[in-house]
């Protein structure tokens, strides 16, 4: 079977396209909705291009698809995006940061993408579920979500117990402070962030927007991605702002 990931660069939709590769499935390309944008019903805003090193060290293609987040319209434009008739194109270097440039042998996709199904990494969004399902009936193709509904804490210590290396990249609730951007989620840091959802009463997974995340290594990416940035902090909220990106 060949399939797509719709890849964020964060934890979830990393762990999905890992799944998909455990199903000896052939992993076509990530497809990541690019938002120019400052808000979005459906997808991450932040720093979603490094979806693009990812497929790199993974060993896939790149589809991005450019959005402008507004609300019903982001998930046509995803669709037209695989179809291969984007209709906001726009030179990629528009939405790297200054400094950013992506493997110069990375292979982008820009026609239509040949593939029997769609795999995405919902957890409890009735929201994004059921378009993206409507969306991939008019595709003709089938939709996966490998982590509905999985229990928060499964969910995160798989995370650490395969080997996923998660950056929290941004922070915006009561219960997660400046020290948050830029740290690693392991055993340790799992324990406080528990600690921390059950006093505050926020989502363990972060599932309400509580915080995003880049994954830097995994136990399907060849090489990991380094990354240099500063945090920038502002009341309770705070984002690692990325200077730049390598491959080891």
């Amino acid at each position: 079977m060949k399939v797509a990931i719709l890849a964020s660069g964060g934890k979830d939709s990393t762990y999905a396209s890992w799944w998909a590769s455990l199903q000896g499935w052939e992993v076509v390309a990530l497809v990541t909705v690019l938002v120019k944008g400052k808000d979005s019903m459906m997808f991450q805003l932040q720093n979603s291009w490094i979806a693009g090193l990812q497929a790199h060290s993974i060993g896939t293609s790149w589809k991005p698809v450019f959005s402008n987040g507004e609300e019903e319209k982001e998930i046509a434009e995803l669709e037209m995006g695989i179809r291969g008739k984007d209709a906001n194109l726009l030179p990629l270097e528009d939405l790297l940061p200054e400094g950013v440039e992506m493997p110069r042998d990375l292979e982008i996709q820009n026609g239509p993408l040949e593939i029997d199904g769609l795999v995405v990494g919902a957890l409890r969004s009735d929201y994004q579920k059921t378009r993206i399902e409507r969306m991939c009936e008019r595709l003709g193709v089938r939709s996966f979500c490998p982590l509905w509904h999985k229990e928060p804490m499964d969910h995160m210590e798989s995370l650490v117990s395969h080997g996923f290396e998660v950056v929290f990249t941004s922070v915006s609730c009561y219960g997660m402070g400046k020290e948050w951007v830029g740290r690693i989620l392991n055993w340790e840091s799992l324990r406080i962030l528990e600690e921390a959802s059950r006093e505050f009463r926020f989502n363990l997974d972060g599932e309400g927007g509580e915080f995003e995340t880049i994954v830097t290594d995994a136990p399907h990416m060849r090489r990991r991605i380094i990354l240099d940035g500063e945090v920038v902090w502002s009341g309770s909220r705070g984002v690692l702002e990325l200077k730049s990106c390598s491959l080891t």
